[in-house]
């Protein structure tokens, strides 16, 4: 049973509610709380992007799951949402990136990337006949030796980041974020911090086998995928930090029991 104020305004993508809102789109934005998290650090050496991709079944070869994209030697997208739209969109991403090298002879910049890609976004806000993308991108470069971080919404809607996650465990990352951020990270430490994220959005658990992570690195303009290894030290790291808080944690607690008790 649909809810009485949305009776009838949900039927027509360019049909505004009385209170103003499209809620084919607000329904689009909730295809992409449904996804897995995938989040972006920007640091001071680079751009970190990681992804959770954990499957629905022991059936599914986790390598098939597809939530990171490199679009050019500069750029790289994570996803989450609808798969088919996401994949749409990567694929659009890395036409208009061959576009402006053919057409102005340099990569494309990373802001003018992200607003393309949210105009074809907003363009399937107000048309008959189609639907909202029912996926967010996160999409991470380097634009004239900065580093650049864009987060964009199935609305068409595009904001710059230090750092930022989409998907199920949105919130709970951007608690992180804020708490840990700083400016000055280098890549290894936006790393931690990124699976730090994923660590508390997963509810601790984490495993080399359903993270993926890639950077883009400031100084070689260069995008790159880590190796299974790599990832694993990193998990292997983020446990023995988790296991070693839990323990100062449990001890600092112990001391204020017997405090307690001894009052």
């Amino acid at each position: 049973m649909q809810p009485l104020q949305s009776a009838g305004y949900d039927r027509a993508i360019t049909v505004f509610s009385p209170d103003g809102r499209l809620f084919q789109v607000e329904y689009a934005r909730e295809a992409v709380k449904r996804g897995t998290t995938s989040l972006g650090v920007k640091s001071k050496d680079g751009i970190v992007l990681v992804v959770d991709k954990r499957a629905t079944s022991k059936l599914i070869e986790s390598k098939s799951i597809e939530k990171i994209f490199q679009i050019d030697s500069h750029i790289g997208v994570v996803t989450s949402g609808l798969v088919a739209d996401a994949r749409s969109l990567v694929e659009r991403a890395r036409i208009e990136s061959q576009i402006n090298r053919i057409t102005y002879n340099e990569p494309i910049r990373v802001g003018t990337l992200a607003k393309k890609i949210c105009d074809l976004k907003q363009l399937y806000t107000q048309n008959g006949g189609v639907r909202p993308f029912g996926s967010a991108l996160i999409i991470g470069g380097i634009t004239n030796n900065e580093c650049k971080l864009f987060e964009t919404d199935p609305s068409g809607a595009l904001i710059e980041y230090k750092a930022t996650a989409i998907g199920a465990g949105r919130a709970t990352a951007i608690e992180v974020f804020e708490k840990n951020y700083e400016d000055d990270l280098t890549l290894g430490e936006a790393i931690d911090l990124a699976l730090d994220a994923i660590y508390e959005s997963t509810e601790n658990k984490t495993h080399e086998s359903n993270v993926e992570i890639a950077i883009i690195d400031k100084e070689t303009k260069t995008y790159s995928k880590l190796p299974e290894d790599e990832v694993e030290k990193h998990v292997k790291v983020l446990h023995e930090r988790k296991e070693a808080a839990k323990a100062v944690e449990d001890e600092e607690n112990k001391d204020e029991e017997d405090s307690e008790n001894k009052d």
